[in-house]
C-alpha cells in the first residue's frame, strides 16, 4: 500500500474549505438511477455548484478537478456578496 505523503487538506485546500467554511459536501461516483452522469460533485444547500466529467482515470484527477472547480466558484461568490 502506498500511503499519501501530504494531508488531503493540503493536497485539495479548496474541498477542504469548501466542505469546512462554506458547510458544502461533495459526492463522489456514478448512479444509473441518478440524472447527474458526473463522477464528482460539490454541493451546498441549494444544490450542486459544480461538477466533473463524467468519469476519469484516477481519483487523483477527479479530486484535482473538483479542487479547481470550487476554487473558481468560492471566489465567483465572493465577487458577488462583494457588490
Amino acid at each position: 500500500m502506498v500511503l499519501p505523503t501530504q494531508s488531503f487538506e493540503i493536497c485539495y485546500p479548496n474541498i477542504d474549505r469548501w466542505i469546512n467554511e462554506h458547510d458544502g459536501y461533495i459526492e463522489i461516483g456514478s448512479s444509473y438511477d441518478s440524472p447527474f452522469t458526473s463522477f464528482i460533485r460539490g454541493i451546498d444547500q441549494g444544490g450542486m455548484v459544480v461538477h466533473g466529467k463524467d468519469s476519469y482515470d484516477t481519483f487523483e484527477a477527479a479530486f484535482q478537478d473538483l479542487d479547481i472547480a470550487l476554487a473558481e466558484a468560492m471566489r465567483s461568490e465572493e465577487h458577488t456578496s462583494e457588490l
